[in-house]
């Protein structure tokens, strides 16, 4: 599965019957209205997210989900981008207070074949440049998190030399990124049978493996239930090594409530827990038009809901 194409179509479907300002406070009370305040946790946007209510422009996007209470972005392709638009993203979110989440750490595509788990050194090379690249466009957007997919399996090796392969070549990743504070985190997928890296006890035990802060745990709650289900159960196995959370119903893939997930428990069981990091919108949207952008954001009050 071609998880860019996804998020570019599914996101082009949607939209919400919406508006208001960037700065949207009292300025005398410094308080804010029920449609406008910060959520309880921090849930990053998708370009594409709220084109319906804001236009095309990414920055604009940013700017309305600013307005609609959001306080962060992800951006898969943000290393595609130039590099006056990853800087001027990052210059945006910097005004507005607002935090940058992941973006893939590839510019090859590399994670989507078999890569890692091979353990040669073509792989890990590519790998090396990408990582390098990714820190300095990291400095430019302002971001901290990038997601890394080890590719899949080599049939020809024991999944137990795959497992030592990747932590090689991760440890290695690690060094690179670690010294300028940067983690990389490991994403389990449940796009097809092919991909490595797919339970949250295997990337835990990666994580472990790898030892450093730099190598931490993506846990992307819709692939985690069409794998193993048991969602609150499992954050709390693996509680120290997640770094980052995404969000999507299942089925589906869209905004919570559309589907069999009780996402309102499970982000009151997150905040309980004093998680302070960011979760990824990385789902499409249940209706077309503004109509939908209105129903994503009401879905993400609702969920958000727990005090």
């Amino acid at each position: 599965m071609q998880r860019r194409k996804f998020l570019q179509q599914s996101f082009a479907a949607g939209g919400a019957l919406l508006s208001a300002p960037v700065v949207f406070a009292n300025p005398v009370t410094k308080t804010f209205s029920a449609e406008e305040k910060p959520f309880h946790l921090n849930y990053a946007i998708h370009d594409g997210m709220f084109k319906n209510s804001a236009g095309d422009d990414f920055i604009e996007q940013i700017k309305f989900a600013h307005g609609m209470g959001f306080r962060a972005i992800e951006d898969n392709g943000m290393m595609e981008r130039p590099k006056d638009m990853q800087k001027k993203i990052g210059d945006t979110l910097a005004k507005l207070g607002m935090t940058m989440g992941v973006f893939v750490i590839t510019s090859q595509n590399w994670h989507w074949k078999t890569s890692l788990t091979s353990g040669k050194q073509e792989w890990i090379d590519l790998m090396i440049k990408d990582c390098k690249e990714a820190v300095e466009t990291a400095k430019r957007c302002n971001a901290k998190w990038m997601t890394v997919v080890p590719g899949n399996y080599e049939r020809s090796l024991p999944v137990e030399i795959q497992t030592a392969n990747v932590i090689r070549a991760l440890r290695i990743a690690s060094d690179i990124l670690a010294p300028h504070g940067l983690v990389m985190v490991l994403e389990a997928l449940s796009d097809n049978p092919d991909l490595f890296l797919r339970h949250t006890d295997q990337t835990f035990m990666i994580c472990q493996a790898v030892n450093s802060p730099a190598c931490k745990f993506l846990f992307d709650m819709y692939h985690m239930q069409r794998n193993e289900g048991n969602i609150i159960n499992s954050i709390d196995r693996v509680w120290d090594e997640i770094g980052y959370f995404q969000v999507g119903d299942n089925p589906g893939r869209n905004e919570p409530g559309t589907g069999e997930m009780n996402y309102r428990n499970i982000f009151q069981h997150i905040y309980s827990k004093g998680y302070q990091g960011l979760l990824g919108m990385e789902h499409g949207k249940s209706k077309d038009g503004k109509e939908g952008e209105q129903a994503l954001i009401k879905a993400y009050r609702a969920a958000d809901d727990f005090r």
